[in-house]
């Protein structure tokens, strides 16, 4: 008999109707980077050498907003695209004859602004450029005697025409798309992970995707927790309303898009903002950068909905995009996506719910009673798998197997401890054991979690003291 320690997780047993955190998260995303190995950020690492390591990318933006928002380790797996992003049409603002053109594939999503400050030509006038919208510039250059310009680390290089004078106050503009992965190059990355010595608790896969790579991740998700023994919860980037749909339209198409799919493993983020990042970029982005920044700092049975805890400040998300977007939460969030809302009387942003892709019914709709689940999984199978080939002494079962035991329940002992969940226990089930031919011991692991308030049900009324009188 080959020698194993087997997981089966149970779920729906509750009956419900229709200290910090610990993980190490894995973000895979497109770059440019070449790397054979992934690639370790931590939170103390300024957003220079972020984009240093992973270039001005994606993963870059992904990894440097978890970062900012707690995450603390976190191990980015830069891998090649394979739709190169596109530069829009330029449009000139201005009186001046000059002109100027692109060269190159965007390694981002980027705004590009180039003003002239200086009248001139080539080796003669000044310009500065902005590739976030003009939130921030760079500093005043000359405009080079080649004509030619690489933007720094973005794929990008303008050409500046010849023989022509620049005028100053002109400007140049256009917008880049991002480069994309397909379904088939996130699956390579995911499965290399599956034999990786890291140990980690979530993998964020950057860009947008859709129902057909979550139901690959579903397969991978159960494939992680039971030939490798490592459980693990997927973030994905759900799409963002398309301009020719309306709020209505978009709402139908999401509720398609989750149709089908229904795992306790996957965390669909599906806000989009407007997002100062620790570069001071100002962007459009998913916020499941931020997400998983949250994930870091809350310990595994806290919710990152947790207004006095995980506020995210109005003056970095400006706002939540689309327009009307807010007024479509409620119904987002009962479908099971994780989405950003505002709270009538405070200013910040704040996670709904950490929801996860769970059937009805589920002992696992939020994210943080996965967390659990998985600590529990990962902390009981490590100590069972130490235990694998003990003797068992079939006349005093009970007495062989209560050692082990004690080693099992020091896992749910260390979950107590921590107060991520109310009580647990583990046993091993000896009276329906017959070691001698099946050499198997059954193990139960069962555990009441922490409570959450979600709603509050406030009664207010006016109160005499004095009692009442009535006229005689």
């Amino acid at each position: 008999m080959f020698s194993s320690v087997n997981v089966n997780v149970e779920d729906g047993n509750l009956g419900r109707s229709t200290v910090e955190g610990r993980g190490v998260q894995v973000t895979i995303g497109v770059s440019n980077v070449k790397s054979t190995v992934p690639l370790l950020i931590t939170n103390t690492m300024k957003p220079d050498v972020i984009k240093e390591k992973l270039g001005y990318t994606p993963l870059a933006d992904a990894c440097m907003d978890a970062a900012e928002n707690g995450l603390k380790e976190n191990y980015a797996i830069p891998v090649t695209a394979n739709v190169q992003g596109t530069v829009g049409k330029i449009t000139h603002s201005g009186d001046g004859a000059g002109s100027i053109s692109v060269e190159g594939n965007p390694n981002n999503v980027y705004q590009v602004i180039v003003e002239i400050t200086e009248t001139g030509d080539l080796n003669n006038g000044m310009f500065r450029y902005s590739i976030d919208g003009g939130n921030t510039f760079s500093m005043e250059q000359m405009i080079p005697m080649t004509g030619t310009y690489e933007l720094s680390k973005t794929g990008l290089v303008l050409k500046f025409s010849e023989s022509v004078e620049f005028k100053e106050g002109d400007a140049y503009s256009f917008e880049t798309t991002e480069p994309v992965l397909n379904n088939q190059s996130v699956l390579q990355a995911v499965e290399s992970l599956k034999n990786s010595n890291i140990s980690f608790e979530l993998v964020h896969i950057v860009g947008t995707s859709g129902k057909a790579l979550w139901a690959a991740l579903q397969q991978e998700a159960v494939e992680f927790l039971n030939i490798y023994k490592k459980p693990v919860i997927f973030v994905v980037e759900g799409r963002e309303k398309r301009e020719e749909e309306t709020l209505d339209e978009y709402l139908i198409a999401m509720k398609e898009e989750r149709r089908g799919i229904s795992s306790i493993y996957i965390c669909v983020s599906l806000s989009y903002g407007i997002y100062i990042g620790n570069d001071m970029s100002t962007r459009i982005t998913n916020m499941a950068g931020v997400i998983c920044g949250l994930f870091g700092r809350a310990k595994e049975s806290l919710s990152i909905g947790c207004v006095k805890d995980f506020p995210i400040s109005s003056a970095k998300l400006l706002k939540l995009i689309p327009e009307g977007i807010s007024e479509y939460t409620e119904k987002l969030d009962e479908m099971g996506y994780t989405v950003f809302r505002q709270y009538t009387g405070l200013e910040n942003y704040y996670v709904s719910n950490a929801n996860t892709l769970a059937p009805d019914n589920s002992d696992f709709p939020y994210v943080e009673n996965v967390r659990v689940l998985n600590r529990i999984v990962r902390e009981v199978t490590k100590r069972a798998t130490e235990n694998i080939q003990q003797e068992i002494d079939p006349e005093e079962i009970e007495t062989s197997v209560k050692g082990i035991e004690s080693e099992l329940n020091i896992a749910m002992d260390d979950c107590d401890d921590d107060k991520i969940i109310s009580s647990g226990e583990v046993t091993i089930d000896t009276e329906n054991t017959n070691i001698l031919v099946d050499e198997t011991l059954t193990v139960n692991a069962e555990w009441v979690p922490m409570g959450t308030s979600r709603v509050f049900n406030i009664n207010f009324a006016v109160k005499n003291p004095y009692g009442t009188s009535s006229a005689e």
